[in-house]
C-alpha cells in the first residue's frame, strides 16, 4: 500500500509503498477513504510525541471495513466505519465503564503504531472503538469527528458541562476551535471565537460565533471581559500553547471553568500555568482526551438533526503526496478549516 512515511522527527515525509497491515486478533484493517490534517499529528512529527521510527502519522479517519480478526463480533467487511483517536482495550475496568479515552492500554492510531496517512490501517478492539457511520454522514465529516469534533463535543458536554445561555470563549479558531464553536451555539451559548488569523475568524462566525476578537489585537483576555461583563463561564485552549491557555483562563469570570484540550508542548520541562490566578479566582481547570465510541450516539444524533454540520468545517481535501508536504508546515502556515488527505487519490 501507499503511505506517507516519517523516517526522523523534523524530518521530510515520504511517500512510499509499504506493506498493508494485517488485523489483529479482535480488530479490523480498515480501508482509508479519508483522513484528517491535525495539528496532533505534527507534534508527532516534531518530536513531541514518543513514536517509534519508521512511522506512518495519521489518527481521524473514515473508511470501510477490508478485513476482520479473530473474535470480531459487530462488524464485517463493507462496514463504513470511524474510530476515536483513542482506542481502549477493552477489558479494563474504565472501558467497561465506558471510559475508554483514559484507558492506561490505550492505543493511538498514528501514535503507539502506524495510522492513517495510508491506504489502510489496522486497528484494534474493534467491538470496542469501531463507530458506524450513518449514510447521510461523508467520510470526510466522518473522518473529522475521530478527534477535533468529538473531542471538542465531549469537552463542552461534558468535561465543561457547558450550558445554554453561558458565555463560551474558544482560543484557537482550528479544527477543534471551530467544532467547539458549532457546538457551543448549538447547544445555545453565546460564543466568542479567538484567533491570529481573520480567515479563520470568518469561518467561526459562520459556525455561529457571536463575537470574534483578533489574538494580535491588544489584550484579549480584557476584550472578553468588556463584551461579557464580567468574564467567560467556559474558556477552552483548542490550541496548545502557553499563551493560548494563559489567555483562556485570565478571560474567565470568577469560579469560571477553564478546559484544556490542545496539546502543551513541554517548555523547559512544563508548560507556565497561571496558578495564581487559578487559586485567586477559584478556577476548574479540566483536561479533555477524546471521546469514547460510546459517546458517540448523542453527537451524532444532533448530526442528523441537522444541528450540528461537521460537514461545513472541511475547506478541501488533499492527496497522500500534498499531505506529506503540508504536515510539516501546519504549526507555521495553518490554514483555515479543516483539511482531509482522501489515500486514493
Amino acid at each position: 500500500m501507499r503511505a506517507v512515511v516519517m523516517d526522523r522527527f523534523g524530518g521530510r515525509l515520504e511517500v512510499r509503498h509499504v506493506a498493508d497491515p494485517t488485523p489483529p486478533d479482535g480488530g479490523v484493517v480498515v480501508a482509508v477513504h479519508a483522513t484528517g490534517l491535525c495539528r496532533s499529528d505534527w507534534h508527532a512529527w516534531a518530536g513531541h510525541e514518543a513514536v517509534t521510527l519508521p512511522h506512518v502519522p495519521g489518527h481521524e479517519l473514515a473508511g470501510v471495513v477490508h478485513a476482520v480478526g479473530a473474535g470480531v463480533e459487530r462488524w464485517t467487511p463493507g462496514d463504513r466505519v470511524t474510530v476515536p483517536f483513542v482506542s481502549g482495550c477493552g477489558t479494563c475496568e474504565w472501558c467497561r465503564s465506558g471510559n475508554a479515552q483514559v484507558c492506561p492500554r490505550q492505543e493511538q492510531p498514528g501514535f503507539t503504531y502506524w495510522g492513517s496517512f495510508a491506504e489502510y490501517v489496522a486497528l484494534p478492539a474493534a467491538d470496542t472503538n469501531l463507530v458506524a457511520i450513518p449514510d447521510a454522514v461523508s467520510y470526510a465529516a466522518a473522518a473529522s469527528l475521530g478527534c477535533r469534533f468529538a473531542t471538542a463535543y465531549r469537552a463542552l458536554t461534558d468535561r465543561a458541562a457547558l450550558s445554554a445561555a453561558e458565555w463560551l470563549t474558544v482560543v484557537g479558531a482550528g479544527g477543534v476551535g471551530l467544532s467547539a464553536v458549532m457546538i457551543g451555539t448549538a447547544l445555545g451559548a453565546r460564543v466568542i471565537a479567538v484567533d491570529r488569523s481573520a480567515a479563520a475568524l470568518e469561518i467561526a462566525r459562520s459556525a455561529g460565533a457571536d463575537h470574534v476578537v483578533l489574538a494580535d489585537d491588544g489584550d484579549v483576555a480584557a476584550r472578553v471581559h468588556e463584551i461579557t461583563g464580567r468574564g467567560s463561564d467556559v474558556a477552552m485552549d483548542a490550541v496548545g500553547s502557553e499563551i493560548a491557555c494563559y489567555t483562556a483562563i485570565h478571560a474567565l469570570r470568577r469560579q469560571g471553568r477553564h478546559v484544556q484540550v490542545g496539546l502543551l508542548p513541554p517548555v523547559d520541562g512544563h508548560p507556565r500555568v497561571p496558578m495564581d490566578r487559578v487559586i485567586a479566582w477559584e478556577l476548574d481547570l479540566r483536561g479533555s482526551h477524546g471521546m469514547a465510541a460510546v459517546d458517540y450516539p448523542s453527537m451524532l444524533a444532533m448530526i442528523d438533526r441537522g444541528e450540528l454540520r461537521p460537514q461545513d468545517l472541511v475547506s478541501r481535501t488533499i492527496g497522500l503526496e500534498d499531505a506529506a508536504v503540508e504536515l510539516p508546515l501546519v504549526d507555521t502556515a495553518p490554514t483555515a478549516g479543516i483539511t482531509i488527505a482522501d489515500p486514493r487519490r
